[in-house]
């Protein structure tokens, strides 16, 4: 049982955020029909920006936002084009868009005039800065607007070292989520009301809220960005093992567990420590560096593998600080689906992450590769009541685009058993 099977989805988005929440809601079971205009979605080349192949036989830089769908081309300049839109719009439940407000406006697919058209739709929309302020208007991308201006890269920094550099989406992946939640809380105020509504998410807001925590402790005199040798609890950090396994710890009882760690650590001289032992006299003695030198040193002595099980036996929350590869080979990822192993047309077997929302009715969803551009323009216009002579008609006035034929359908990637192993490199 798919949770989101009936639900109709008209898909006018590009990059990332946008549409990796309807790659989401088609992993759910949505029927999402991507609309693109003739130049296409730009993020079917951004292969070549994340080191991937981007060609319509392996596009998993696509894939990752665009799996699940359906694709048709249209070209909203054309009376023909928008009268295709205006169909598709007539039977959907949620339209998004990434597209900024004042382009949304002349095309007369902004919220007001969609609402008084379709009062049923739900529209979606993500925005750069929010719907408010001097720059409502500005074009607003994961690196510069979630997580630079949102905050993120410079909290997040060691306060004696450069910022971060995630890879690219980091931030985008999140809001996806974000939306996604917006988009069911309207389809069930529908449901209750028979009124569709306005959802936005913006990256600037999404990326402060993602740092809660910081964004209130600075009130009370928190630094950020912090520095290792100085954060308020020792036990929540990272260490380096003798191997240089990097280790991240995360004992959050610091008082009721300090005596445990420093001996497991093998520092029993600083066991019942009265000021060490204690978070708050620590922290007001100003010997925090101490603790992490400690630590350190003691973390030193052994590989990283010998302080996860000495960790491990005792409850005490510690994890390796995995790289990509190291997660293709994780057992606990394995056995959850976190990662699928899809084939490609072109023959190349690649991981693809799954989305972490499971429903027991469902169980692991089924993946649908992407499709090339207008894949399934003649298919869906046929749902939408044109003849065949009606399709042709709009295919040579260059209203819709497609290819000469109807191609058929991608088959769904079910997850296979046992999980497969790591990808060739690309």
């Amino acid at each position: 049982m798919k949770p989101l099977a009936g639900l109709r989805v008209v898909d006018m988005t590009a990059f990332l955020a946008a549409p990796t929440t309807q790659r989401v809601l088609g992993e759910w079971g949505a029927d999402v029909i991507k609309v693109e205009p003739p130049r296409g979605d730009p993020g079917r080349t951004q292969g070549t920006v994340f080191g991937t192949p981007c060609t319509d036989d392996e596009n998993p830089g696509f894939d990752m936002a665009n799996m699940n769908k359906r694709f048709v081309t249209v070209d909203l300049r054309t009376p023909g084009g928008r009268e295709v839109m205006d169909r598709l719009l007539a039977d959907a439940d949620v339209f998004v868009t990434s597209t900024r407000v004042r382009s949304l406006a002349k095309l007369g697919y902004d919220f007001d005039t969609l609402h008084a058209r379709f009062p049923r739709l739900v529209m979606a929309q993500v925005l750069g800065f929010g719907a408010e302020g001097p720059l409502k208007d500005a074009a607003g991308f994961d690196m510069t607007t979630y997580m630079s201006r949102g905050g993120v890269l410079a909290t997040t920094r060691d306060r004696e070292g450069t910022a971060m550099l995630p890879p690219s989406g980091y931030g985008d992946f999140q809001v996806s989520f974000v939306l996604a939640a917006g988009i069911l809380a309207a389809l069930l105020q529908r449901d209750r009301t028979g009124q569709g509504d306005y959802v936005t998410a913006s990256l600037l807001h999404s990326g402060v809220f993602m740092l809660n925590q910081a964004m209130i402790a600075a009130q009370y005199g928190a630094e950020y960005p912090k520095a290792r040798r100085a954060v308020t609890n020792p036990f929540n950090n990272t260490y380096l093992g003798s191997d240089g396994g990097l280790m991240a710890l995360c004992v959050a009882e610091y008082d009721r567990d300090y005596d445990a760690v420093m001996r497991v650590v093998g520092r029993e001289d600083l066991v019942g420590d009265p000021v060490l032992g204690v978070c708050a006299d620590m922290n007001a003695a100003g010997r925090n560096a101490e603790v992490v030198d400690a630590l350190d040193a003691a973390f030193a002595r052994r590989p990283a593998a010998d302080w996860l099980a000495a960790f491990g036996a005792l409850d005490l929350p510690i994890a390796p600080c995995q790289l990509p590869r190291d997660v293709y080979d994780d057992p606990q990822a394995q056995a959850n689906d976190v990662l699928r192993t899809v084939t490609y047309p072109n023959g190349a077997q690649r991981m693809l992450p799954t989305n972490p929302v499971r429903f027991a009715s469902q169980g692991h969803p089924e993946l649908t590769l992407s499709r090339p551009q207008g894949a399934d323009t003649q298919a869906v216009l046929a749902e939408l009541g044109y003849t065949p002579a009606q399709v042709a008609d709009l295919l040579a006035a260059g209203a819709v685009h497609g290819p000469a034929a109807p191609s058929a359908p991608a088959a769904p990637v079910a997850p296979a058993a046992p999980a497969a192993p790591a990808p060739a490199a690309p």
